[in-house]
């Protein structure tokens, strides 16, 4: 099968039919064999109604409905599970991604061997002050954090080689940095594409203000578990250390101070060193602690499943 294109969605059922006869169209004039397959993340709408009807009159339709709303990744990570396609394509269900896209994508993956393609708006229909700068502040923060050169994390529209998809973890909120996701897994050849950004046409945006702050947010957990993920000692043992010996050299100064040369002058305990002492040799131990708990739990956790399915529609199992 040539492309798999993977559609996470809540609440648009007014975009679905028309989305998928726009897919249907680009895919048979360039003779692609295809899926789509369309994850409801707990629409409480008639989106599973949709679908079902869909996949009734298309059997390159398939479908997978959430017990409630567990959010884009979980749902971008059953899709990847599900998907057979050489290349998978995602994108977002409001029409705001562009279907004629997809050759494009295709080509980049099939022709020039890149291991995943990110879609760059870089014309947008977006409110400026909401959306577009907001954007563009978190955008810049996740290159120089991350060192994955590109202008839009956040757009939905990219293509995949299937290992890639096969072989990384999307979770949480993580979806934003599957690009990032795939540098650590090993997958180096980047690459991005100008697309067009359509404006919504049905129904309002499903992300307010505080996906960004989410986003500052998953950045910093996101560095912290490729730099430390499997080596949190490493970064609590060396703050340990750090703490440990500030402490310590306190400690050793008080103490000669007052052995060998204030011996008749006040209590130690009345001296400010001796809490800085010992706050940070405190401080030292419990990073230390934080370390050894990190590792412990590292090599004793189990993957749990992160969703629950109510049905699925046209599914094999693999």
């Amino acid at each position: 099968m040539n492309i798999s294109v993977v559609i996470p969605l809540l609440n648009e059922e007014e975009s679905l039919t028309e989305l998928h006869d726009w897919i249907a169209k680009v895919m048979q004039s360039n003779r692609f064999s295809h899926e789509i397959i369309f994850i409801d993340d707990g629409s409480t709408d008639k989106s599973w109604t949709t679908i079902e009807s869909l996949s009734q009159k298309d059997n390159n339709v398939k479908g997978i409905r959430f017990l409630k709303n567990f959010g884009k990744s979980q749902a971008l990570h059953a899709g990847f599970d599900k998907a057979k396609g050489d290349v998978v394509i995602t994108m977002d269900a409001d029409l705001q991604d562009n279907p004629e896209e997809i050759p494009s994508l295709y080509n980049k993956i099939t022709k020039e061997n890149f291991d995943l393609v990110s879609g760059w708006k870089k014309k947008r229909y977006d409110n400026k002050f909401t959306k577009n700068l907001p954007s563009k502040l978190f955008n810049w923060a996740a290159r120089k954090t991350s060192g994955v050169i590109l202008n839009d994390f956040n757009c939905g529209l990219k293509a995949y080689k299937n290992n890639v998809v096969k072989n990384i973890d999307v979770n949480g909120e993580m979806h934003r940095y599957i690009p990032v996701l795939a540098k650590n897994a090993g997958f180096t050849k980047i690459g991005e594409q100008i697309v067009k950004h359509q404006a919504r046409k049905y129904g309002e945006t499903k992300f307010g203000m505080d996906r960004f702050i989410n986003g500052f947010l998953d950045l910093i957990t996101i560095w912290f578990i490729s730099r430390f993920g499997k080596r949190p000692m490493h970064l609590f043992g060396a703050l340990g250390v750090i703490m440990f010996t500030i402490g310590f050299a306190f400690a050793a100064y008080i103490g000669i101070d007052k052995i060998f040369f204030h011996t008749s002058g006040r209590l130690i305990t009345q001296r400010p060193q001796f809490y800085i002492a010992l706050t940070t040799m405190i401080i030292g131990s419990q990073f230390f602690i934080a370390g050894f708990l990190g590792e412990i739990i590292l090599r004793s956790k189990e993957n749990k499943k992160r969703y629950l399915v109510k049905e699925e529609l046209n599914i094999v199992l693999n």
